[in-house]
């Protein structure tokens, strides 16, 4: 594994100071720096008011029993803040989260490929800009890529990897390990606009707010139904696993109903639910789907599934009590 010591942050605004808790709680030396140019005493402003949120947030970890909280001031102290883009020459990988802007990211990645050693990683962690435009920005390409993270970051354990055409192996095996070794899940997809959770998302967002526009039910009912319903299912199961342990035909059928009642393409299934469906992949049942079935333990499978939703649906205070014979 590449041994990583020192880890950046570039913009001290919500991403950046997420980003500066995760590897400070996790032990690394860190630095949060803003590189925008600025008045007199506006960068000691913004990064004071930085610090004092990464503060804040420990602080309400520890309240709610995360950590110990005397273990605050060292996390902190591993935090230096500055605006001196010197001060990261030795750093060994280091995340732009500046504007979302073409303009902005340029600027950012113009001054990184500078400012660190020839050997540092640097990421993105743009939501929406192409990763091989933005490589265009970086001397030696290869050893850039994006690291889209969730916010808050400090939080979502979720890292969406995005290497761009030019990006070396050894680097996103590199990034995947240590957002690991900081308690991160990475998941690795191709650079594409919305990567994976953005795109997923903004289907479901906006449907929901089709509903309400179409007045099928109201936003209280709707949120209502996906904290106890869709959000709990796809917390413990992802959505291919869920079309497989269903069966892919149930989609496949629903969704011509759908779109032909609702009058709407967008629920049509895409091919892969057609192919899989005239090859006999239906999932679960017939051993192959998304997933391969015929490869695992399926009774043990099922076990740790339903152990996961009782778990959650307890934790939820969802698992109702069995009632008493009169």
């Amino acid at each position: 594994m590449r041994e990583f010591k020192h880890v950046a942050a570039i913009g001290a605004g919500r991403m950046g100071r997420g980003i500066a808790h995760v590897f400070a709680y996790a032990g690394y030396r860190v630095t949060l720096a803003d590189l925008k140019p600025r008045g007199a005493g506006e960068h000691d402003e913004l990064l004071a008011a930085a610090r004092r949120e990464i503060e804040g947030n420990l602080a309400a970890l520890a309240e709610l029993g995360a950590f110990d909280g005397a273990l605050i001031p060292g996390m902190l102290a591993r935090i230096h803040c500055t605006a001196d883009r010197e001060d990261l020459a030795e750093v060994d990988l280091v995340f732009e989260g500046v504007t979302e802007t073409m303009e902005a990211k340029a600027q950012a990645l113009g001054q990184l490929s500078s400012a660190v050693g020839p050997d540092a990683i640097i990421a993105s962690t743009t939501s929406t800009l192409p990763v091989d435009e933005l490589a265009g920005f970086v001397s030696q390409p290869g050893r850039f890529l994006n690291a889209h993270w969730l916010n808050p970051a400090y939080l979502i354990p979720l890292v969406e990897v995005s290497p761009g055409t030019a990006t070396s192996g050894e680097v996103v095996d590199g990034v995947r390990e240590i957002l690991e070794k900081v308690g991160k899940v990475p998941v690795v997809c191709a650079a594409t606009p919305g990567y994976i959770i953005p795109r997923i998302q903004s289907v479901a967002m906006n449907e929901a707010a089709r509903m309400v526009e179409e007045g099928v039910a109201t936003a209280e009912d709707i949120d209502k139904a996906i904290r106890s319903g869709f959000g709990p299912r796809y917390a413990t199961m992802g959505l291919l696993e869920f079309v497989d342990v269903g069966g892919g035909d149930i989609l496949y059928h629903a969704s011509r109903y759908l779109a032909k009642n609702l009058g709407s393409e967008r629920y049509n299934s895409p091919q892969n639910v057609l192919d899989n469906m005239e090859q006999g992949r239906r999932g679960l049942r017939d051993g192959k789907g998304f997933y391969d079935f015929d490869a695992m333990d399926v009774p043990a499978y099922l076990r740790d599934q339903q152990a996961r939703f009782v778990a959650l649906f307890k934790h939820l205070d969802l698992l109702p009590p069995p009632g008493e014979v009169e």
